[in-house]
């Protein structure tokens, strides 16, 4: 029988898609890109869009694959344990993923439609273990899950629950597999992956330590990092190892004190700015990518002003911008001043503005220069990848994907720099 998995949402869906499809594909099941006997559909709930995203997709599948075995599973489930559908045959929460293969063939024998959510799913950290990841050149590793933060717009915290962290010598063994498996990159992802070992007496910087003593390792990439977690321990982590590439993000949401406590962040703006300046001194061109939500309610124009300000004092090299989308259950969609559609709609065009100004002035520092580029694909007689600082680079030759080249960058093409394999640096 085949398999299709369909992922919506965030890295940690996607690794545990990866993880639910590794374990179908031991049992002799094939996993497939097209129509499919199976389908896996890995919700996500973060706002009231990816919801509604998360629902059209399920009744797409619905409607043009009768008689499929359809598993519907994550966040949407847990943000609406009301969920019911006759056509879809398995619903499950943030648990049990690790037995959706025992489930679908129960489903198989016997017909019955099954719904399983747990009060307690966030007790225990469900483990999952890949070897590979098909078709990449990065692998994704699950260290982390839950948040404790609750963030006034959020709703992650009741959907995914409380924090959990992987075993320390399971994330190693997990790694090392990888590695020996020729992955040249590792990225490190969780819910809340800088809040790490909280609840195993030890911590984020530990376990990077531990990381660092893996033979063969080229990139450990960090997948997102709070602020207040970049503490002393950690900058003490980054200055040592180069193996921890030069990219973080670091999720900002916005640029007004007034905002940042109105949505429970943990830090106002001198902080998140000092945090940068010593990542920076330790780091000269290391690329900070950030989050920044716009529209919050009582975000006035002057409000967004000081975010668009702070924005460009900071010199992201990448924004990932979100207009604020109400979400219930979160205290957030409870507030007044609620900022207009068409405010936000402008507001998020004048900051995608600015982010390709930043990201362009990003870009231009690497002109001329030397930069270590893992290839990912080949096209059209071209190679592309990307740096240890995720920039994404096309090199004028057909390289092996998996390898790690040096490329003299020589065009800024807006978004994507354009090099030549490196030959001898008393040449340039």
């Amino acid at each position: 029988m085949k398999v299709k998995a369909v992922t919506l949402g965030c890295k940690v869906n996607a690794y545990e898609s990866e993880y639910i499809l590794s374990l179908f594909k031991k049992k002799g099941y094939e996993i497939t890109d097209s129509k499919s006997d199976i389908y896996i559909i890995n919700t996500c709930s973060v706002t009231n869009t990816s919801d509604s995203k998360s629902r059209k997709v399920i009744n797409k599948i619905i409607r043009e694959n009768e008689g499929a075995v359809i598993v519907v599973m994550g966040c949407m489930i847990e943000a609406h344990k009301d969920y019911q559908n006759d056509k879809v045959s398995i619903i499950i929460g943030n648990k049990d993923k690790s037995r959706v293969v025992e489930l679908v063939e129960e489903y198989i024998k016997t017909r019955e439609n099954q719904k399983k959510l747990y009060k307690d799913f966030d007790k225990e950290f469900e483990d999952m273990f890949i070897e590979n990841m098909e078709n990449h050149t990065r692998a994704f590793v699950k260290i982390q899950d839950g948040c404790e933060n609750f963030c006034s717009y959020c709703i992650i915290p009741y959907t995914r629950g409380r924090q959990r962290s992987k075993q320390v010598d399971t994330v190693i063994e997990e790694i090392k597999t990888l590695v020996k498996n020729s992955y040249q990159e590792i990225v490190l992802t969780g819910i809340h992956t800088g809040h790490y070992g909280s609840d195993l007496n030890t911590s984020f910087p530990s376990l990077l330590k531990e990381i660092m003593k893996i033979e063969g390792l080229k990139r450990l990439r960090i997948s997102s990092i709070e602020i207040t977690e970049l503490n002393d321990e950690f900058m003490e982590v980054l200055k040592k190892y180069p193996t921890i590439v030069s990219h973080l993000h670091v999720p900002l949401q916005s640029g007004s004190d007034t905002i940042l406590k109105l949505m429970n962040r943990k830090y106002l703006t001198d902080y998140f700015e000092n945090k940068i300046k010593e990542i920076r001194k330790i780091r000269p061109d290391i690329s900070i990518s950030t989050d920044i939500i716009v529209g919050f309610p009582y975000e006035t124009e002057e409000l967004f002003q000081e975010t668009l300000a702070f924005a460009k004092k900071m010199e992201f090299s990448k924004i990932h911008v979100f207009p604020y989308s109400k979400r219930e259950g979160t205290k957030a969609s409870e507030m007044d001043n609620q900022v207009s559609e068409s405010i936000k709609k402008e507001r998020v065009k004048r900051l995608l503005d600015l982010n390709s100004e930043l990201e362009n002035n990003y870009l231009n520092k690497f002109l001329n220069k030397k930069v270590e580029v893992l290839i990912e694909e080949n096209k059209d007689g071209s190679s592309i990848g990307h740096t240890g600082n995720y920039l994404k680079v096309l090199v004028r030759d057909n390289l092996k994907p998996n390898t790690i080249v040096d490329v003299y960058i020589k065009e800024n093409n807006q978004k994507l720099l354009i090099g030549d394999l490196y030959e001898n640096e008393s040449e340039r």
